[in-house]
């Protein structure tokens, strides 16, 4: 037995869609804004890493069948706000901080796959 109905599923999906674009924005907006208004709250290489690791899990769950989409979505994302940033007059995007963007969205779409796997595995009776 599913665990949600057809319905209920329609509107879980797009809640999580709607979610997951707007987590987007908030992320462009402390990435493009004034440095003195991003949040601090740890390293900032960490704080890079999570916040696209978010933006994976949230892609890839608000688009489930589409792991690819999250994938672009979180790469082209972290590339154009990069870019971006160069034109921001004390902000600055650099090749390293990219590449780590992209790592922490990469992961975060392949945990949020895994937990797909699994309730689905779990719905299906098997193991």
């Amino acid at each position: 037995m599913p665990l949600f109905n057809s319905s209920t599923r329609a509107r879980l999906g797009f809640g999580l869609q709607l979610a997951a674009w707007c987590l987007l924005a908030l992320v462009a907006a402390v990435t493009i804004g004034p440095i003195g208004l991003r949040p601090h709250v740890g390293p900032v290489g960490i704080e890079r890493s999570l916040a696209f690791l978010l933006l994976g899990i949230a892609f890839a769950l608000a688009y489930p069948r589409r792991p690819w989409l999250a994938v672009l979505v979180v790469a082209a994302g972290a590339g154009i706000l990069e870019g971006l940033q160069t034109l921001v007059p004390e902000r600055h995007g650099q090749w390293s901080d990219l590449g780590v963007k992209i790592a922490g969205g990469l992961v975060g779409v392949m945990l949020a796959q895994g937990l797909i796997r699994l309730i689905r595995a779990s719905q299906c009776g098997k193991p």
